[in-house]
């Protein structure tokens, strides 16, 4: 079952990043890693054509409060997102009684191989768990994503099943759904 969330006044924090509630004034850093060719085609949507498409979702992410910018602490520069976003088994009679979303994210390009989004990802997953007392995390990624695989073997992500995506450009990707339950809740 989804559970509720609200990152609006959330703050965390690792030893590289700051993950926070998006800004207008981050349009920019938004517009630079999601126009670049092959980043959101990995996650399922087309890079960016123009700074008006970027500033359109960034309002959309700034509204639904359930996505943090990854920001540099060294340089304030934001070079990502990640999404608590809704679970996929939400109607899924075994997860009637649990609680959980699904975590989506992405990387400007410049910064992939690392480590940065296993931080982000690890930091998050802490979040959900202890402070918030989700029962379970959902994370997948395209086949054809390995980068995004490892992040979910890194993390501890477990398989759960095959799992076609359909993607905002109108195809279906075929991936993995993977499963993290929090170890406190099944004790």
């Amino acid at each position: 079952m989804n559970a509720k969330i609200d990152t609006s006044d959330v703050q965390l924090e690792t030893k590289r990043l700051l993950l926070r509630p998006w800004q207008i004034t981050d349009l920019k850093d938004f517009n630079e890693y999601a126009s670049q060719p092959g980043v959101g085609e990995m996650a399922g949507w087309l890079a960016h054509q123009s700074m008006e498409e970027s500033k359109h979702i960034l309002q959309m992410f700034i509204q639904e409060k359930k996505t943090f910018a990854i920001e540099l602490k060294s340089n304030h520069k934001v070079i990502g997102s990640i999404g608590i976003e809704e679970d996929r088994l939400a109607n899924d009679p075994a997860f009637q009684d649990v609680y959980g979303r699904e975590i989506g994210y992405v990387l400007n390009r410049d910064y992939w191989g690392q480590g940065i989004m296993c931080e982000a990802v690890l930091r998050v997953i802490e979040y959900c768990f202890k402070d918030l007392g989700y029962d379970y995390l959902l994370c997948g990624y395209f086949l054809k994503n390995h980068q995004s695989a490892r992040v979910n073997q890194k993390c501890g992500f477990q398989f759960l099943r095959n799992q076609d995506f359909h993607t905002r450009f109108d195809t279906i990707e075929p991936g993995h759904l993977n499963i993290m339950w929090n170890q406190k809740q099944r004790i």
